[in-house]
């Protein structure tokens, strides 16, 4: 592509260059507006500039690109509510042997979860329990941190799903969604296996403390609060006429709150509380009755009539112990029909959320046969809304719409950015050293595609490298081509680890850690610099080697 008037190249450039100092640094003193308005800012200056027309910039934006991720996240969250991030995060900590195991196990979970679920999702989720998790076991968070952000990047490299540019990878080459994951996760395994071997290179000696006793046999995540003080039927059988009044005080109060005194779930249980008392009750009836004989028996005295009044009385006091008692029975009964509503309530939620898994699984299994990646995920992202039969307003309100727009006005931007002619001039001086039919071409590939990658984001390099890439590899055979794509994908992936601010996820974990009360850490440049650089340089190359 011959370059545009030296007009258009200059406003062009102007326009992209505001675009990639907000995308990279949102927060720039001079405008602090953020990503998403900074690419609708480059988006709108490209067509004020005259670089593109207006419907040059509609037709740039890409809805197949845009249903695919905005279902994947309606997925996203419906998982969330079925507690499926919280039963990976139980993972960490169920049998941990240590603090090496507990980082191997970061590894695989965040891994397995980004290529399934994408790595910001993964990221957002499970920074939170990582903390726990050190600090409960006093280990110092950074290790596990740079474990969760460096495999959720890596594992979302082997799907189409596992993060944006991945996403416009599989859209535009057109390679169906098992194809892409067989041919990119013998990659993902050993890259994977090979970052969690660095980590534990570098923080062997860290990772040497040994954890208190106190905290071995604690729980890490999903901690619930316990009521200590319920009553048990054992205790509650031996009443006294000197509490009756405090236990019958105490039954008000309850019923008034509406919260069961105890956990009466079966019918035995509440006959057998019901026998405890009701050698009680036969006591104060017999006690009553012969209190009332010998008071008609008697001769009419003083005697008598101390008697009497003593025993109006004792009449008083019964009375109200066996008022008492039908109180307690009627609360029996009330919170044995709590107990099966809430029974019933507890099958409904594990019915539906097993119906939210196979819904999952059949969007999984449905990509893998190679149904439309756009319309399956829109799909399965309805029938969840569906399912749940409630109002899906907010669910709905958590998707990330910000990240959409954002796409919108990155596509019009790159596409502005394009008509320029500059990155085509630019391949045009690389395209003889970058062919991927030899090594050395790889090589110089995978380096262009790295440093672009951490200079204009990972997802706008995908964008202005993937067609001339392609074209280029085209020109060898159909299978190059294809490698091209996933060398593409994987590259741009890994990159992310470089630094932090090479991709989203990095940023995530290092904003999760920062904000989580009580576990607020701050994981900084340098701190991560010194671990992506050897991470991602020996992933990226094995990955290299491993990818047909």
């Amino acid at each position: 592509m011959v370059m545009a008037s030296s007009v258009k190249v200059v406003l062009g450039s102007i326009a992209f260059a505001a675009f990639w100092v907000l995308a990279v640094f949102p927060a720039v003193p001079v405008m602090p507006i953020g990503r998403t308005a900074g690419s609708l800012l480059g988006a709108m200056l490209m067509v004020i500039f005259r670089v593109i027309t207006p419907d040059e910039a509609y037709a740039a934006i890409d809805l197949p690109i845009l249903g695919l991720l905005f279902g994947t996240m309606v997925v996203s969250v419906y998982l969330e509510k079925a507690d499926m991030f919280q039963y990976l995060g139980k993972l960490l900590s169920w049998k941990s042997r240590g603090a090496r195991d507990l980082l191997c196990r970061i590894c695989i979970i965040s891994a397995i979860s980004s290529a399934l679920f994408t790595n910001d999702t993964s990221c957002v989720v499970l920074t939170e329990f990582v903390l726990k998790i050190a600090r409960q076991h006093n280990l110092p968070p950074h290790p596990f941190l740079l474990a969760l952000a460096s495999s959720a990047n890596i594992g979302s490299a082997a799907t189409p799903i596992g993060n944006p540019q991945n996403l416009i990878i599989a859209v535009q080459s057109k390679i169906s969604f098992g194809r892409f994951l067989f041919g990119l996760l013998p990659a993902m395994l050993v890259g994977v296996f090979v970052n969690a071997l660095v980590l534990l290179c570098m923080y062997w000696k860290l990772l040497s403390i040994q954890k208190d006793e106190e905290d071995a046999t604690s729980e890490v995540v999903a901690e619930q609060d316990v009521n200590s003080h319920r009553f048990s039927p054992a205790t509650m059988s031996h009443l006294s006429s000197s509490n009756s009044q405090e236990w019958n005080s105490r039954l008000e109060s309850m019923n008034t709150q509406g919260s069961p005194i105890m956990n009466v779930n079966t019918p035995a249980q509440t006959e057998t509380l019901r026998s405890r008392l009701a050698p009680n009750e036969g006591e104060i009836h017999s006690v009553l009755s012969g209190t009332l004989d010998s008071a008609r028996n008697s001769n009419v005295s003083k005697e008598a009539i101390t008697d009497s009044s003593s025993q109006k009385k004792n009449e008083n006091a019964l009375s109200q112990r066996v008022l008492s008692m039908d109180r307690l029975s009627d609360v029996l009964s009330m919170t044995y029909s709590q107990g099966k509503e809430t029974l019933a309530a507890r099958w409904k939620r594990m019915l539906w959320k097993s119906c939210v898994y196979l819904i999952t699984i059949g969007m999984l299994v449905s990509l893998l046969i190679g149904l439309n990646m756009s319309w399956t995920a829109i799909t399965a992202a309805l029938a969840l809304v569906v399912l749940d039969f409630r109002d899906a307003r907010p669910c709905l309100e958590k998707v990330s719409y910000s990240l959409l727009i954002f796409f919108c006005g990155m596509f019009i931007t790159v596409e502005g950015f394009n008509k320029t002619g500059i990155p085509s001039s630019l391949w045009d001086l690389m395209e003889p050293y970058s062919k991927i039919d030899r090594a050395s071409g790889t090589a110089v590939l995978a380096a262009v595609i790295l440093v672009l990658s951490n200079v204009a984001s990972n997802v706008p390099t995908v964008l202005l490298l993937g067609g001339r890439v392609a074209a280029s590899a085209a020109a060898i055979s159909a299978a190059e081509e294809k490698k091209s794509w996933l060398i593409l994908a994987w590259v741009s992936t890994v990159a992310g680890n470089l630094s932090l601010l090479g991709s989203a996820a990095n940023l995530i974990v290092c904003e999760q850690a920062h904000r989580t009360p009580h576990l607020g850490y701050t994981l900084s440049f340098w701190t991560h610099l010194v671990f992506g650089v050897p991470s991602t340089v020996v992933v990226t190359a094995i990955g290299l080697i491993l990818i047909r």
